[in-house]
C-alpha cells in the first residue's frame, strides 16, 4: 500500500519528466540556439515545486506557450555609409510575451547579435519584467550592426532604415523599445525621429531611453548600475553586510558598470577594478570614476588611457582576468557567460562575499552553481539587473501623463522596486523550499505572475 510520502514522490517524478520532456522539445526546436537554450534551462530548473503545487499550469500548457514567442519579426537593414556604398545588416524584434502588457525591452546593437541571443534576452525579459511589478510585457530585438567607428551620419542613416520596419510593429500600447548595448541616446533620437517623421505624430510612449527634452526620464541613464546596488544591499543587509568598507570589482564601463562603480562609492565601498573590451584597469588606491567617465562618457576612449592619468595603476590585457583580484563584492555588468566556473573558482579563493549580476546573464551555470554551493551571496541578473527597466516604465508612465517627475522622485520609486523585487524572491524561494536561493526565487516569482495572467486569459 502506497504511503503519502510515496504519491508525493511519484507526483515529483511526473513533474520532473513532464519538465524534461518539455525542455527536450525546446532544445530539438531550437538546437543552434545555445544562450536561448541556457536561459530555458536556468528558468526550468527552478519550477519542479511550482508546477507540483500548481497542476493547473501543466494542465494550461504554460511551459509551452512561454517558451514560444507570440512573433518574431526578422528584416534587412540596408543604409548607406559615408562613400556611397550600399551596407546591409540584419535586423531583429522578438515579442514574446504580452501577458501583463505591452512588450518591453531593449535594443542591442552589437556584432554579434543573432536569433539565439535575442531570444534568450527576450526570455529573460518576460521574467524580469513582471518582477519590477510594472505593466510591462516581455521584448527584445536589435541587429549586428556595429557603432564602434561609425561616423554620426552612417549611425542615423542605419538607425532610420531599421525604424521604417521596426516602426510596423510597434508602439505605445503595443511594444514599446528601449537601448541596450550599442544603443544610447544618440540612436534612440535618430530612432524616434524617423518613428515620427512616418507617422506624423509625436508619440513619445513609443520607445524609452529618450533625451529629456523630449520625452525622457531623469534618471534612466543611471537606473542599471544603480538598481543592481540597491538590490545588492538588500540581500547584504539580510545577511549582516554592506558595502561601507568593503572592496568591489565591476566588469565592464558602460553605462551599467560606471553607474553600479558611482553608487557603490556612495554607499562607502572602495572600487578597485573595471574593464572593456581591451582588458582591465586595477587601482588599488580606488578608481578613479570622474577619469572613467571622461574617458568612456565624454572621449569615446579605450580603458587603458586611464594610466595616462593615474600612473600607479595596472592595465591588462584581455578581461576574464579581472575576476582573479581579490574582493569583498563581484559585479559582473559587461555581458552574457563572462563569468565562468574557473573565475568562480578564483572570487572564492579570494574570499568574495557577494555577486551582483549587473549584465543579462554573464555568470555560466557552472559559475553559479558553485557560489551556491559555496555560500557565496548571489543577486541574479534578472532581478539585479531590473532598474533599467523599471525606469523605463516609470518613463512610460511620465509620457502616458505628460508630467516630469524629479530625478528625487524617480529614483526613490526606483530604490523601492528593487527592495520589493528582493523581498518577492527571497519569499518565493522560502515558500517554495529553497531558502535563500535567490536565483530560484526570482524566477518562481516572476514566472507565477506571469503563468497566472495566462492562464486568466485562456489559451491565446
Amino acid at each position: 500500500m502506497k504511503t503519502m510520502e510515496d504519491v508525493k514522490d511519484i507526483q515529483k517524478q511526473n513533474v520532473r519528466d513532464y519538465v524534461q520532456q518539455v525542455y527536450h522539445r525546446v532544445e530539438k526546436r531550437n538546437e543552434y540556439e545555445p544562450e536561448f537554450l541556457q536561459a530555458v534551462k536556468e528558468v526550468f530548473d527552478s519550477l519542479l515545486p511550482v508546477l507540483v503545487k500548481n497542476p493547473t499550469y501543466i494542465n494550461k500548457g504554460i511551459l509551452e506557450r512561454i517558451v514560444e514567442p507570440e512573433r518574431f519579426v526578422f528584416f534587412r537593414v540596408p543604409w548607406l555609409d559615408d562613400k556611397g556604398n550600399v551596407r546591409v545588416n540584419r535586423g531583429f524584434r522578438v515579442q514574446f510575451n504580452s501577458a501583463l502588457g505591452p512588450y518591453k525591452g531593449g535594443l542591442r546593437f552589437h556584432p554579434s547579435v543573432n536569433t539565439s541571443i535575442i531570444k534568450f534576452l527576450g526570455f529573460e525579459q518576460i521574467f524580469k519584467n513582471a518582477l519590477t511589478g510594472q505593466p510591462i510585457g516581455g521584448g527584445k530585438g536589435g541587429s549586428d550592426f556595429d557603432p564602434k567607428g561609425k561616423s554620426d551620419d552612417e549611425i542615423m542613416r542605419f538607425c532610420q532604415s531599421f525604424m521604417i520596419e521596426l516602426s510596423k510593429h510597434i508602439g505605445p500600447d503595443i511594444d514599446v523599445p528601449a537601448g541596450d548595448i550599442g544603443v544610447g541616446a544618440r540612436e534612440i533620437g535618430y530612432m524616434f525621429g524617423q518613428y515620427k517623421r512616418m507617422r506624423g505624430a509625436f508619440e513619445a510612449g513609443v520607445l524609452t531611453g529618450k533625451g529629456l527634452d523630449y520625452g525622457g526620464s531623469l534618471g534612466r541613464t543611471e537606473a542599471t548600475g544603480y538598481g543592481t546596488v540597491y538590490f545588492v544591499e538588500e540581500m547584504l543587509k539580510d545577511k549582516g553586510y554592506e558595502f561601507e568598507g568593503s572592496t568591489v570589482v565591476v566588469s565592464g564601463s558602460g553605462n551599467v558598470s560606471i553607474y553600479a562603480m558611482e553608487k557603490a562609492m556612495e554607499f562607502g565601498a572602495k572600487v578597485v577594478a573595471c574593464s572593456d573590451s581591451s582588458g582591465y584597469i586595477y587601482d588599488q588606491n580606488g578608481i578613479n570614476l570622474d577619469t572613467i567617465k571622461q574617458l568612456k562618457e565624454v572621449e569615446n576612449k579605450r580603458i587603458y588611457e586611464y594610466k595616462n592619468e593615474h600612473p600607479d595603476a595596472v592595465f591588462v590585457e584581455g578581461c576574464s582576468g579581472i575576476w582573479s583580484i581579490p574582493c569583498d563584492i563581484a559585479l559582473p555588468c559587461a555581458t552574457q557567460n563572462e563569468l565562468d566556473r574557473e573565475s568562480a573558482e578564483l572570487l572564492i579563493s579570494n574570499g568574495v562575499k557577494a555577486v551582483g549580476e549587473g549584465a543579462n546573464m554573464p555568470s555560466t551555470q557552472d559559475a553559479i552553481d558553485l557560489f551556491i554551493d559555496n555560500d557565496v551571496l548571489f543577486a541574479p541578473a534578472k532581478a539585479a539587473n531590473a532598474g533599467g527597466v523599471s525606469v523605463s516604465a516609470l518613463e512610460m508612465a511620465q509620457n502616458s501623463t505628460r508630467i516630469m517627475w524629479t530625478r528625487e522622485d524617480v529614483d526613490s520609486k526606483l530604490h523601492e522596486i528593487m527592495k520589493n523585487i528582493y523581498q518577492d524572491s527571497i519569499q518565493a524561494a522560502e515558500e517554495y523550499g529553497d531558502p535563500g536561493n535567490l536565483v530560484k526565487g526570482a524566477n518562481i516569482a516572476g514566472f507565477i505572475k506571469v503563468a497566472d495572467a495566462m492562464v486568466s486569459q485562456g489559451v491565446v
